[in-house]
């Protein structure tokens, strides 16, 4: 048990820095640029972002009127010193509401802008900052990696639309998986291969560099260290990405698309060689939600599959594969969660990477 709680308290620790990336300007430009259409008259809130270093208020402030909005609203937590990497040590929070250029040269003036402080620490989850987010109309930032779940739930609870950064992992969470099925939210424009980079706090830099590879936990930009993770962006705005039907051209065969052992669906293992004749169910790398079209496609559920290749790097038996496809090791029959796996012409179990499965409305 002493062990276990060690485990939890490294990975808290590793989730807590990663809450310490901060977006690039180019990354928001790339991604918002395909939403202007919904920020006319609209009121924002970034909850996540201290106005006076955040590239989410850079980029709304300079563009406020070119996008028509109504207002801009932005919190912080804590931090009360113009820097990126504060220690979060003051336990009164800011926030601004911003209603545009008042020179009329549409540039935002930082001694115009108003700075007011919140009675609390600035979390998003306190009662104060809960008003300011029913203000809102759509919520834009990049939240606390290690809050993810809790974040999104809390935009759901107050109905809010949303254009929002978080690991690709993400995507197996049960509770936001559940709202992709659901078509309750979804991947954004930015192709989920995309590299995002990060500004990080210099300690964190210095940490990366002494235990990372470079282009793996960081890369090295013009001599700044930036953080490099798995990150992707989520919406529930309608983009026109999701209304592409994704081109197909292979034809289904048994040799090349195998069936699950326990589970009736053909495994593919690439989104581009889903064969346009099959009607049953296919399981797909999640990498498949950057071409999801609604109109094609329909999300039955979710494959399991890294854990398991991680209890038996050298293969499985039937028997296991069975067992915990019945139970998921919790006794219960996980239908929409199964393990996924096929034999190959060896006799040899094969479990593919972490799949969704799905079929084609089309056919």
């Amino acid at each position: 048990m002493a062990g276990k709680t060690k485990n939890n308290n490294l990975h808290k620790a590793k989730d807590a820095k990663k809450d310490e990336f901060y977006t690039q300007l180019s990354d928001i430009e790339r991604e918002l640029k395909h939403y202007k259409s919904h920020f006319k008259d609209k009121v924002v809130y970034c909850n996540c972002d201290d106005p006076r270093v955040s590239n989410f208020f850079h980029y709304f402030s300079y563009n406020f009127e070119k996008l028509g909005l109504k207002k801009l609203i932005t919190t912080c937590y804590k931090s009360q010193e113009k820097d990126f990497f504060s220690k979060n040590d003051c336990e009164q929070a800011i926030y601004l509401e911003y209603d545009g250029d008042k020179k009329g040269n549409n540039v935002p003036d930082p001694n115009k802008i108003g700075i007011k402080h919140l009675k609390g620490d600035g979390d998003f989850r306190k009662r104060e900052t809960i008003e300011l987010l029913k203000q809102a109309d759509i919520v834009v930032t990049n939240p606390p990696f290690s809050l993810f779940r809790e974040y999104v739930a809390q935009l759901i609870e107050y109905d809010k639309k949303f254009v929002i950064i978080g690991n690709k992992n993400a995507i197996t969470y049960k509770e936001i998986f559940k709202l992709i099925k659901e078509d309750k939210m979804w991947v954004g424009n930015t192709p989920m291969s995309t590299d995002m980079l990060f500004d990080v706090p210099k300690e964190f830099s210095e940490e990366l560099i002494a235990k990372k590879k470079e282009g793996s936990g960081y890369k090295i930009v013009d001599g700044v260290v930036k953080g490099r993770a798995q990150a992707i962006w989520f919406t529930n705005l309608d983009i026109a990405k999701r209304h592409e039907d994704l081109i197909l051209y292979k034809t289904y065969n048994s040799e090349e698309y195998p069936t699950y052992d326990n589970y009736d669906a053909i495994n593919v293992d690439k989104t581009s060689d889903i064969p346009m004749d099959y009607k049953g169910a296919m399981g797909v790398p999640i990498t498949f939600l950057d071409k999801y079209n609604p109109d094609q496609f329909e999300i039955i559920g979710q494959g399991q599959g890294n854990l398991y290749r991680e209890l038996t790097p050298k293969g499985l038996s039937k028997e296991f594969v069975d067992n915990y496809y019945k139970t998921g090791g919790t006794g219960s029959i996980k239908e929409d969660h199964p393990v996924l796996a096929y034999y190959d012409n060896n006799r040899k179990a094969v479990i593919p990477y972490m799949r969704i499965v799905i079929k084609n409305k089309k056919i």
